[in-house]
């Protein structure tokens, strides 16, 4: 979640570049006076210097001539971006994209669906069958994302949903699903999320659940294991959990349930060994294997659960339940995620099947859907609005050809200052919130937690706004609260978290019981959010050096040690939420260059390096997901358009990288770019928790038209209204 800023968009502010040929390569440096005339003689030898002159001067002027071409030829295609992002632009300003990618999510809306009787129509029902069975991996199972190696989890979910909409069990996709699922082991493998999901389906036994107890959240707060210290993700999936848990939730049983059971337990379901189930988990699930430590904890509260009193119980599922409803109406009943949103609204149902918190909880449902060209999946969030539109504003306002454009910058004004969040929380220290008030969140204000990098880019798109528009500008108090917000994220170790403060010891990872996700536990300080907090409050300072709030200095310099700290010994930096270490290098360099490092900087140097080293030769760059699975760059099979661009801009905004690279990856771009400005589909370029690979459908649209901003401001001279000769472009489906 991030980007960059890069300067003013006035032209006047950029500087003017002319290129020099030195020991056979284009340096283009910014234009100085020269030091002596250099028409004249050499004074020290008397000798005649015209000819080589004339010399330089004809090779400075062919490569003024092909820096010029490829100057226009950027400016043509940014034209092409911005044409494809106006046409794409939602009537709120905003851009509204797909948001998918894991495999897990839908079959849980399906299944909650079908609990609370939300009914989906027979074209939605086709749609979502269509989509999954299309991300059917060729082994037969299915992926914990649509890129992924086959998961039991998502496997025997998948296989659930496609029968309960409506599939056949013996039709020839269904039947190798249920293959791979009897092959690698049955449900009774796999990891716990799954054996929860099918539990309150009716298709596995609690008994064959490790506990989850509500009555951790009656512990002392000062407790080290106290919930409220959980990452909030984490602490809002387990919150309803443990209630759904504490009550033995279950769907009641139907004919369905029952085939379903016959089918995936071969006709064996009241015979199962439970008890051996709960520890038994398919290799496929496992990424992160449960620590000693938890399995003694796994074992001390089933221990302990047998002998709580009744009345602790119900007392547990009072404070739990009180808890769910406090998020469900701080958050419009859209919850902070699809998980706990479906998992909030089963607790309202199972507490009270025709209230109406759970009316209210189905009228949110179609926000997490999004109905595309592949069919209609479950998201990752309810959108990543906020986000794309904040990226969207600063990859236009990179030329002033950009700003140009008023329906455009116009439209995102008006949405970014719709959404800032401007009051707090009611009681949020009884819900274990942190400050809201000037914050972005990811999507939409109603949904209402925002998180730092979102802050950081909509304080410096909308800073960035207000100097190309006079439409929707912020009050002053309103961006003067998003900086003092951004400064009360800083974790003590001098990053940057997510939604909160690191709240618990790293330790705590420990007791990470998930086994397919890593780093869930506590909200660690990252690199992007580092980075992106950086830029932000640095620009802020520039622009409002009177506002500048009280201890911003020190906080950026921690930020800068936190930052250098995280460089890998070759010279990149690893990205959490994107693919993954382009991305997270991108983020470092711009937050060093926005702190005023020279491009001399050794950690610059090094990183460009890196970057370097792994261009194509196509001059593309390309990551795959894998590469946050293993931890090391895992190269594509072809170039990404998304990769390059991140790739392209931490080496622009790096400095002293070779012009001849940067062109090379530039050309790479236009070959790609269509004649409507689209690109062709390609990786997902999204990921979490190191594991799960999600989709940024509009990072094809923003990334390549910041690199075309970018680069003729970087390197070329605007002229107002100037559009250039097309260039050839891809007409590639």
């Amino acid at each position: 979640m991030h980007a960059p800023w890069h300067g003013p968009a006035s032209a006047a502010a950029l500087p003017q570049w002319t290129a020099r040929v030195i020991t056979g390569q284009v340096n283009h440096s910014a234009r100085q006076e020269p030091a002596h005339n250099l028409n004249s003689a050499d004074p020290s030898n008397g000798a005649d210097h015209s000819g080589a002159f004339e010399s330089s001067t004809l090779a400075a002027a062919s490569v003024d001539a092909e820096s010029s071409r490829r100057v226009a030829e950027a400016l043509t295609h940014f034209e092409l971006s911005l044409d494809w992002l106006e046409r794409a632009q939602a009537e709120d300003g905003s851009w509204r994209g797909d948001y998918g990618g894991p495999l897990f999510l839908l079959p849980l809306f399906v299944g909650a669906a079908r609990v609370v009787g939300y009914a989906l129509d027979a074209t939605t029902q086709r749609e979502m069958a269509r989509y999954l069975l299309a991300q059917q991996n060729e082994d037969g199972g299915f992926g914990l994302h649509v890129e992924g190696h086959s998961h039991m989890f998502t496997s025997v979910l998948a296989y659930v949903a496609l029968r309960q909409l409506g599939e056949r069990a013996d039709t020839p996709a269904l039947a190798r699903a249920l293959a791979w699922v009897h092959d690698h082991g049955g449900p009774e493998c796999a990891a716990p999320w799954g054996k929860f999901a099918l539990a309150w389906m009716g298709l596995y036994a609690y008994e064959g659940l490790d506990p989850i107890l509500p009555e951790l959240w009656l512990l002392p707060e000062a407790s080290p294991i106290h919930p409220s210290r959980l990452w909030c993700h984490c602490r809002m999936v387990y919150l309803p959990m443990a209630y759904l848990y504490g009550r033995r939730a279950q769907a009641p049983c139907d004919a369905l349930t029952l085939a379903l059971r016959t089918e995936l337990y071969r006709g064996h379901y009241d015979r199962t060994d439970w008890k051996r189930a709960r520890t038994t988990i398919s290799e496929t699930d496992v990424y992160r294997p449960l620590s000693p430590l938890m399995r003694q904890a796994n074992r001390a509260m089933t221990l302990a659960e047998r002998a709580l009193p009744k009345g602790l119980r119900a007392r547990a599922l009072d404070y739990v339940r009180a808890q769910i409803r406090a998020e469900d109406e701080n958050t419009s009943y859209i919850c902070l995620g699809p998980i706990n949103k479906l998992y909030d609204m089963l607790v309202c149902f199972f507490d009270d099947p025709n209230g109406a918190p759970l009316a209210r909880h189905k009228e949110r449902l179609e926000d997490y859907l999004w109905r595309g060209k592949d069919g209609v999946k479950m998201q990752g969030y309810n959108s990543s609005q906020l986000w794309d539109t904040a990226f969207a504003a600063q990859a236009i306002l990179t030329h002033p050809q950009g700003a140009a454009r008023s329906a455009l910058i116009d439209g995102a004004a008006r949405f970014i200052e719709a959404n800032q969040v401007i009051n707090d929380t009611p009681n949020r220290a009884r819900t274990f919130r942190h400050a809201s008030k000037g914050g972005w969140p990811f999507s939409t204000r109603a949904h209402g937690w925002p998180i730092s990098d979102c802050t950081a880019e909509g304080l410096k798109a909308a800073l960035k706004l207000g100097d190309a528009t006079a439409v929707a500008r912020i009050d002053e108090s309103r961006l003067e609260d998003a900086a003092k917000l951004l400064l009360t994220w800083q974790n003590d170790d001098g990053g940057f978290p997510t939604y909160e403060l690191k709240r618990g010891s790293d330790m705590l990872e420990w007791l990470n019981p998930s086994l397919v996700f890593d780093r869930i536990m506590v909200d660690y300080s990252y690199v992007e959010c580092t980075s992106a907090c950086i830029q932000a409050l640095v620009h802020y300072r520039a622009a409002r050096p009177e506002r500048f709030p009280t201890g911003g200095a020190e906080a950026l310099r921690k930020a800068e040690a936190f930052l250098r700290a995280q460089q890998r010994t070759d010279g990149s930096f690893e990205g959490s939420w994107g693919v993954c270490f382009s991305y997270g290098t991108w983020f470092a360099v711009a937050g060093l260059r926005a702190l005023g490092a020279p491009a001399s900087d050794p950690a610059l140097q090094a990183a460009r390096r890196f970057l370097l080293s792994h261009q194509r030769v196509d001059g593309a760059w390309g990551e795959t997901a894998e590469s946050c699975r293993a931890r090391h760059w895992v190269e594509a099979e072809t170039g990404q358009v998304v990769t390059t661009a991140w790739a392209l801009l931490a080496l622009m905004e790096a400095g002293e990288a070779p012009r001849s690279a940067i062109d090379r990856g530039l050309t790479f771009l236009c070959s790609r770019q269509q004649v409507d400005g689209s690109y062709p589909n390609e990786r997902i370029a999204g990921v979490f928790n190191r594991t799960c690979a999600i989709h940024y459908d509009n990072y094809l649209k923003i990334f390549p038209t910041w690199v075309f901003g970018r680069y003729a401001s970087l390197y070329g001279t605007h002229k107002p209204g100037q559009r250039s000769a097309p260039a050839a472009m891809s007409s590639a489906p």
